[in-house]
């Protein structure tokens, strides 16, 4: 070993010819888009002004997962990407070029659209035709995999997340920084985002609500029986709510502290309050509240078949809140018949799920790295990050081993996307030459689970 830390080799002035790439599992991502009836669904809905003789719309959708799948954030990362030959061969088509994919992102963009919802300062958007498309398209992902593996229930969880981007057009946000606030909604039992509804930052998270419910119902595949949703404060209107029980849905949500629930919260006896977990420095309890709002949902005389569940963080001796109290009051609503205790442990699992998916889509694909100043584009480029969320998700719980189902993009790159591979011609046969046994074992698994019929296609 050198002193300097040189390591104990040189580069060779010759280049080597052979088709190498670095991303011989990028491919997989591909081919579970096109074996889905993703990738023709997308050419069928989303009309954008093309070149003749340039990629297809599906094609370029294609580039931008492969980058993205590969690790790049940004559409100058496709220079890079362009010159992998190898790579280009095992898709069929070349990758597009960093100024034809933002010429294809901003063709989703439309001056003046009318507004789903208006404010004093902030309105939310209507969709363009090409944007609801790639909506359409991602229903054709959750169809496919419903047909492989039904699913009796969707969990819906329902979370805005503000994507901040330092781009001049972009609103400020509540928080003080700007960019966007998209609305997701998240289907826990399947891992994947069902809708999105973009927004600029200065939206307010609870507007509109039963709008972006309402699209990700109509995104369900056929096959589910019971729909329940959770979702924070964001979504305690007394409209949502009223809906929700009309359409039987059950329900957990963050409830908003009133002055009038703050009082019936304290008014509970300290014998009702029974043990949630015992925490380091804290104790959380719950209990139920005897509460019915002024919502004109409720009769004065009847059953009430909204429950209302307190929650209490009690700090232990010596440790108080930074305000310098030593307990907090939270709330839930609910329409379940189940055990307080249940329901409040259950509604907590959305936080595993979406903040899951935000992180993802934040730090580890490139939801958050807008590439113009046109909210069109930027709506575009956020709704096919998701698609790739999908995708991604599908490819390892359908496709991979156990070990793997909950591994994020980073792993995935690590352990398949980003392993080298060669391009070898043989008896006019194109052939991928991996450079490890593991390796070839899991592309084998995937491509075989990836081609499989589900049992309602079969004789299709």
């Amino acid at each position: 070993m050198s002193k300097n830390g040189r390591l104990d080799f040189e580069l060779d002035d010759r280049i080597e010819e052979s088709l190498i790439t670095g991303h011989a599992g990028v491919p997989l991502v591909i081919e579970l888009f096109r074996a889905s009836g993703a990738a023709v669904e997308m050419d069928k809905q989303v009309r954008v002004k093309q070149r003749s003789r340039g990629l297809s719309v599906s094609q370029t959708a294609e580039s931008l997962f492969a980058l993205w799948s590969a690790g790049g954030d940004r559409c100058e990362d496709l220079k890079r990407l362009t010159e992998d030959q190898a790579l280009a061969v095992l898709l069929g088509h070349p990758i597009c070029p960093a100024t034809t994919a933002r010429d294809f992102l901003e063709r989703f963009h439309e001056e003046d659209l009318p507004l789903l919802q208006s404010g004093a300062t902030s309105g939310v958007r209507e969709e363009t035709q090409a944007l609801a498309g790639l909506g359409a398209t991602n229903r054709q992902l959750l169809s496919w995999v419903q047909q492989r593996t039904t699913e009796a229930t969707a969990t819906l969880d329902v979370d805005a997340s503000i994507y901040e981007t330092g781009k001049r057009s972009v609103q400020p946000t509540y928080e003080g920084s700007t960019g966007y606030q998209p609305v997701s909604v998240i289907w826990a039992e399947k891992d994947l985002i069902v809708a999105d509804e973009f927004r600029d930052g200065n939206v307010p998270a609870h507007s509109g609500n039963w709008r972006v419910i309402e699209k990700a119902l109509g995104q369900l595949p056929e096959g589910i029986t019971q729909i329940r949703l959770r979702a924070d404060s964001a979504l305690y209107e007394h409209e949502v709510l009223r809906k929700l029980d009309g359409k039987k849905i059950s329900y957990a949500i963050s409830a908003i502290m009133r002055p009038e629930l703050a009082a019936a919260i304290r008014e509970i006896p300290e014998g009702s309050w029974a043990l949630l977990n015992q925490e380091k420095d804290a104790v959380r309890q719950w209990a139920e509240v005897l509460f019915v709002p002024d919502d004109r949902d409720h009769r004065k005389h009847g059953p009430v078949t909204r429950r209302y569940l307190a929650i209490r963080i009690l700090k232990s001796q010596g440790s108080l809140f930074e305000d310098g109290t030593d307990r907090r009051h939270f709330a839930v609503v609910t329409n379940l018949d189940w055990a307080g205790d249940e329901i409040i442990r259950w509604h907590r699992v959305k936080a595993g799920t979406v903040e899951h998916v935000h992180d993802v889509m934040k730090n580890e694909l490139a939801a958050g790295c807008f590439p113009s100043g046109k909210f069109g584009a930027n709506a575009a480029w956020f709704r096919l990050n998701a698609m790739l969320y999908n995708l991604l998700s599908l490819l390892k719980r359908e496709t991979l081993p156990g070990e793997l189902h909950t591994a994020k993009p980073k792993r995935l790159r690590f352990v398949l996307l980003n392993t080298v591979g060669t391009i070898v011609r043989h008896a006019r046969e194109t052939l991928l030459r991996v450079s490890t046994a593991i390796v070839r074992t899991l592309y084998d698994r995937a491509r075989i689970a990836i081609q499989v019929k589900a049992p309602s296609l079969i004789g299709v």
